[in-house]
This record gives C-alpha cells, structure tokens and sequence, in this order.
C-alpha cells in the first residue's frame, strides 16, 4: 500500500478520533449538551465507511503487496537457482503478517464497526438502557436503578430523528414511559402515563380523577425512603386491571406551584386544590409515582406523540441494591 495513502489516511483519522474525544470530554463536563443517538449514529456511519473502505480497497491491496512479495521471492530463488544457489533464507513468513495486518487507524475503525452497528441497532429499535436519576418515581424506581425501555412496543423510530416509520401499541394508562422532556428535547424523562388523548384528568386535594371517575386507591404501610431518611404515606392505584404503588407527602400542598407557560395550557385549570386538564389529541398527561415531589405534566405540559422514546419494564442492575433486579408495574 503506497505510503503517501497510509500516512494520509492516518493523520485523517486522528482528527476525526480527536472530534469524538473532544466532544465527548465536552459533554461529560457539561461544556454541550451531549446527545448519544447521534454519537452513536455518526460512530456507525463513520466506521462503517472505514470497513467498506478496508474490504473493497485496503484489504485487497495488501494482498497484493503480500502476492508481489511472493512473486519477488519467487524470481529471487530462481535467479539464485540459475547460479547454482540452493540454500538461502526464503522465510518471509513474518514480513507476510506484517503487511497484511491492519493498520492502527483502520483497527480502531473498521474493526470497531460490528461491535457498533449491533450497539446501534439494538439500542435504536430493540432495547435501550436507561439510568433513573432521580426520585420522582419512587416507590416504582429508585435512583440509580438501571433499566430497560422497549424501543418497539409503541411503534418502530427512525434514531435520532425519533419519526415514527411503523406503528404498534398506543400508550395505556399506567404504562411507564421514556419520553423527550417537551421544554427540552434532549433530555430523557420518565414518568407513568395517567392520561390519554381526549381524557380530562383532574388532580385535586392529592387525588387522581379520570373523565369524571376517581381512581381507586389502597392504603399501603408507610414507605421509607433510605436517602432522605423519611417515611412517606404509601398508596396502591388501580387504573383498570394496573396497580401500581404511589407516595404522598402531607407536608406539601395541593396546589401545583409555579407551572410554566406551555402550549395547549388553555386546557388546564388551576385552583387552591390543584388541576383539570383536558388532554389535546396526539398528547399524553404524565405524573410522577412520588406525587408530591415530581416536575412533571401538571407544571410543564402534555408529551406529544412525537417525543415518546419507549415503555420502561424492567430494572436490570442497581448497584447498592440487587434485589431491585426484575420487571415492574
């Protein structure tokens, strides 16, 4: 392989392999929003273009340079043979392996291509992994639990853009769902659906009414909290044949503080009791299981279709806590 190529191609490949480090340091310290489909995306595309490159044309040309040293020694032993020369060193064993093994800009390209266009695929259309960062979902999810959302339960969608290309499921009511925060999209929210398109859904005085019923709910022991080392009134919902738990905190108030201005507000009104709000076609009403300390649809708004991720139903790992490992409600 001509030379003028390989050092060409190997100072291309640092600055591309410095952008992804760049970016990705940038992120980690909070210098940019990170969005990792996208990283994903353009690793993918990136790599993928080196391996098609490495099969179609590197690869094929250090063959030939493996085939010319083998033509080369060939020639040599007979022009050595013709002067009555029959033992000579012909071992080019080690100067065969040297030319036909990758590159190190190639090896950490196109080597890394199927590990990850598989990454890729299965975190965009099957299974991605997500890490609950706070307590707005206790007693369902801790923090720190690790767990995985159905990617296809609600339809197949294009990565990164998030269009949907098939359909399937519609989100039911007290399903757990992945959703891109509606004020800023490049953020991953999770919340438990209690409203659908067309509901009216009605929170007053810490008690959850669908179009006019009110949701049965359980008494449950007090649930403790081994964070912030406190006890919190615990609850058992029922939306049709779901149940799942819920936490209340006496010492906060009804009324929804402090909710943004968001669109299709005009459906919503707010009182000393707390919010009716009438649930706009195409959008989702979300609440937090921990009620009273959860940011979610009653102060910033529906979660239109569009920026629905996938439905949560299983915590892989936690850490601190193994027996948290298994499906939930």
């Amino acid at each position: 392989m001509a030379t003028a190529i390989t050092k060409s191609m190997s100072g291309i490949t640092a600055v591309v392999l410095a952008a992804f480090v760049s970016y990705g340091a940038a992120w980690y310290f909070g210098m940019v929003d990170g969005n990792f489909s996208l990283l994903l995306f353009l690793a993918a595309v990136v790599t993928g273009t080196y391996w098609v490159a490495e099969q179609f044309y590197f690869l094929p040309h250090r063959y030939k340079d493996v085939q010319a040293l083998d033509e080369a020694t060939a020639k040599r032993q007979a022009e050595l043979a013709a002067m009555g020369i029959t033992k000579v060193d012909s071992d080019t064993s080690q100067t065969k392996t040297q030319l036909i093994m990758q590159p190190w800009w190639l090896d950490w390209t196109a080597g890394l291509f199927p590990v990850i266009i598989v990454v890729f695929l299965l975190r965009s259309f099957l299974f991605e992994p997500f890490k609950i960062p706070s307590g707005s979902m206790i007693p369902t999810l801790l923090i720190n639990d690790l767990i995985l959302v159905n990617k296809f339960h609600y339809g197949v969608r294009l990565p990164v853009i998030n269009l949907k290309v098939l359909d399937n499921n519609s989100p039911q009511r007290g399903d757990v769902m992945v959703f891109r925060y509606p004020p800023k999209p490049s953020l991953d929210y999770i919340k438990r659906v209690v409203g659908v398109p067309g509901d009216e859904v009605a929170y007053l005085n810490k008690k959850l009414t669908i179009n006019g019923k009110p949701l049965n709910k359980t008494a449950l022991p007090d649930f403790f909290d081994e964070d912030t080392l406190r006890y919190s009134k615990q609850f058992e919902e029922t939306t049709g044949s779901r149940k799942y738990r819920l936490l209340n905190d006496d010492d906060r108030p009804a009324f929804i503080p402090g909710a943004e201005d968001f669109p299709d507000k005009q459906n919503c009104r707010y009182s000393n009791e707390g919010v009716v709000c009438k649930v706009p076609q195409g959008h989702y009403f979300m609440m937090g299981d921990n009620r009273d300390n959860s940011l979610d649809s009653r102060y910033w708004g529906f979660v239109p279709e569009k920026n629905i991720v996938g439905k949560a139903f299983f915590v892989w790992m936690n850490f601190g806590n193994l027996k948290r490992i298994g499906s939930f409600n």
